[in-house]
Order: structure tokens, then C-alpha cells, then sequence
């Protein structure tokens, strides 16, 4: 891949996730990809951005930021007024970046409030924007009917219309706003890219065969799933274990599910967890397992794929443009129990077929999709809208 960039640019990243100071995991995503573009000519600044609901947030060591808090009315419903307030708050900061260093781009992540308030940017100081949408719900109607959600589609709708490109991380994600928006959007896809030194293969220690789960403990992730099966296989293979990383509302009731089944002793709940040690993880794990039912795409598959394991997710989800069923990965129909139990059954029992699917995942990210492939089209399209 040629690195080479005729012309250095200056982006401004307006983001709702990124890495803090205490938290290093969150929006690692985002902050990973940054220093890539490095290579690709593309300096960043980075206003990380959060509602004055929740706690002030400082810089990381690791990956600085200036955060800036923003007012909102109470919860979903002001999300829609966001990036009205959000934009109001960063103008005379942004006016000041821009006299001290030509912002050629603006790049916002997600299209409420970030989105709304990088458009009333471009509009006020007249620098081009883009939008990336990372998950399923792209006119962020949360689930949710009513007036409020109306307003959240309209907003969203305007920030995708007024966007130089809107950058999705699936092709599910680009059909879900392409078929629903009924308007003439100028959209790309740039899937994810995953840093290949810290996720990488190793030698297996076959001495405790573990399934790991990575994600929210929420039950759209699929966790209960995962214990259910687990629960039917557990005599087949006595020494098995399951580990779930991740924090979050349902952590109680898996545990509590885990105790009914039977499986509780056999399952550690190691909570958030760096990102060395959830790369370790993934090189010590036999079988990674993410039944999620709404994930646009999905980093995590990626990170495990990377470590050369073989990944079990659900089909109709962004990760099936990417995972070919028992070649790089498994596949499974949505609250597939039966499917995810045969699955686990096959790949248990297979050594050879394990490490043959976990070398082609590898093999899938090497080729297409590093933290370098994907910085080298988002340089691209920068310079595209620096035109």
C-alpha cells in the first residue's frame, strides 16, 4: 500500500467516543484510526464531546483531546435540539483553531449532535464536513415512536443531506439510510480497520478450552444465547469455560441465568478490561462468540479474526459482508440456539478446522481491512472535500 500524500491536511474530528482519561477502551475506534491517517498526510485535532448530564471528562495520556461539555434537554428528546447547542459551544473555539491552523475538513462521528453541529460549523466558518454513521440506527429514532423520534429523523436526514460524504461502516449501514431516506446522499463505505500488531495470532494453550464473549452486557448482544448453548455442551467438553468481558444493565441476569442453568462456576465475569488485556484474551481464547441481533458491523469480530480465531456471529448483520460461513468464520441465524449449539459442537471438536478458519480471518483482515486500509480512504475522501 503507497503511503505517499502530496499535500498535508488538517481535520477536525468532532466525536462523541473516544478514549479518556480512565477509560482507554471507549472509542478506541476512532482514536486508533487517527494516528494512522498520520501516514496518509491528514494531521487531527480531536474535540471529544459530551452533555453536561454526565460527569466532565479529562484527556488521556495516550490519546489527547480537548472534551467539551454541551447543554441538551433531558434525555432522547433533546437530542434532536443537540447539535443546535453543541455547534453554539465550539464556534469560538473552532474560529481559534482555524486562525492558528487552516481546518480543511471537518469529520463528525454520528449524526446527532455531532453531525448537526459540524453542519452549523461548515455553514458559519464555511469548511466542509463529513459524517461517519457507526451503528443501525441511522436517523436515531432510539427505538422509539412519537413526535421526539420524528424530529430525530428530520435532523439526521438534514445532516445527511448537507454532508460532503457520509461515511458508513457496513453496507447494511449504507442500505438502511439509502432505502429509508428517499433523498440523494453522496455515501461510501469504509469498514473498520484493526491494529494487527496488538491483535494478533499466537500459539493456543489448549490446556482450558474457553469461549469468549466480548460486548455490552445488554440483550441485544446475545450474551443469553451464548449461556444457553454453552449449557448444552458442557457435558461434551467438562473442562470448558466462558468469559465475558464487557460491563453493563443485564450483567445481573446473565449471572443470575448462569446460576439456573447449572453453568455458573464455569463462567467469569471479568468486567471492562484494557485493550492488551482483552487482546490477550483473544489469543488465550478457543472459539470467540458474539450472537449479536443489531450490530452495524462490529470491531470486536475484526480484533478476534485478527488473533486468528475463529469468530461465531449472526447472519443479516454488517460482520456477514465480511465473515464467509465455515471459511473465515461461522455464521448463525439471529436467536439461532440450535445453530449456535451446533456450531460450538463442531468447532470444540476440531482443532484442524479451528486453526484453518482462524488463519483465513486473519488472513481476511491482512488484506482488507487494517488500520492502514482504512485511514487510506478516509484520507481520501477528506481530500475529495477539500476540493
Amino acid at each position: 500500500m503507497n503511503g505517499e500524500s502530496p499535500e498535508s491536511l488538517h481535520v477536525l474530528t468532532v466525536t462523541p467516543f473516544y478514549p479518556s482519561d480512565g477509560d482507554e477502551v471507549s472509542g478506541c475506534f476512532v482514536a486508533e484510526t487517527l494516528r494512522a491517517l498520520n501516514a496518509y498526510g491528514v494531521a487531527s485535532s480531536v474535540i471529544a464531546v459530551d452533555s453536561i448530564y454526565h460527569g466532565s471528562r479529562r484527556s488521556s495520556l495516550q490519546f489527547p483531546a480537548e472534551w467539551v461539555r454541551y447543554p441538551q434537554l433531558p434525555g432522547n428528546f433533546g437530542l434532536s435540539s443537540a447539535g443546535a447547542f453543541l455547534g453554539a459551544t465550539l464556534l469560538r473555539r473552532v474560529r481559534r483553531l482555524q486562525r492558528r491552523s487552516s481546518i480543511h475538513v471537518i469529520h463528525a462521528h454520528a449524526a446527532l449532535p455531532c453531525g448537526s453541529a459540524a453542519a452549523f460549523l461548515s455553514r458559519r466558518l464555511g469548511i466542509p464536513f463529513v459524517v461517519t454513521i457507526h451503528g443501525l440506527d441511522v436517523f436515531n429514532r432510539c427505538f422509539q415512536n412519537g413526535i421526539a423520534s420524528r424530529w430525530r429523523r428530520t435532523a439526521s436526514l438534514s445532516v445527511y443531506e448537507s454532508a460532503n460524504k457520509v461515511i458508513c461502516i457496513s453496507d447494511r449501514v449504507r442500505r438502511l439510510l439509502t432505502d429509508e431516506s428517499g433523498a440523494a446522499i453522496a455515501t461510501e463505505v469504509v469498514y473498520n480497520g484493526t491494529d494487527t500488531d496488538l491483535f494478533a495470532s499466537a500459539a493456543t494453550k489448549e490446556e482450558t478450552p474457553t469461549i469468549l464473549v466480548v460486548g455490552n452486557l445488554l440483550a441485544g448482544k446475545g450474551q443469553e444465547l451464548v449461556l444457553r448453548a454453552f449449557a448444552k455442551v458442557k457435558h461434551s467438553h467438562p473442562g470448558l469455560q466462558c468469559h465475558l468481558i464487557g460491563e453493563g444493565a443485564d450483567r445481573d441476569r446473565f449471572a443470575r441465568l448462569g446460576e439456573d442453568l447449572g453453568i455458573g462456576a464455569k463462567l467469569q465475569f471479568l468486567g471492562r478490561r484494557s485493550r492488551s488485556e482483552v487482546a490477550q484474551a483473544m489469543r488465550d481464547c478457543t472459539v470467540f462468540v458474539l450472537p449479536s441481533r443489531y450490530e452495524g458491523l462490529g470491531c470486536v469480530y475484526l480484533e478476534a479474526m485478527a488473533s486468528g480465531k475463529a469468530v461465531i456471529a449472526c447472519q443479516g448483520q454488517g460482520i456477514d459482508e465480511i465473515i464467509q460461513h465455515g471459511r473465515n468464520g461461522w455464521l448463525i441465524p439471529v436467536d439461532g440456539l440450535e445453530e449456535l449449539v451446533n456450531g460450538l459442537q463442531t468447532l470444540l471438536g476440531d482443532a484442524a478446522l479451528r486453526s484453518q478458519i482462524g488463519q483465513a480471518a486473519r488472513q481476511t483482515i491482512l488484506d482488507n481491512l487494517t488500520l492502514s486500509h482504512q485511514a487510506q480512504q478516509l484520507a481520501r475522501i477528506y481530500r475529495e472535500a477539500a476540493q
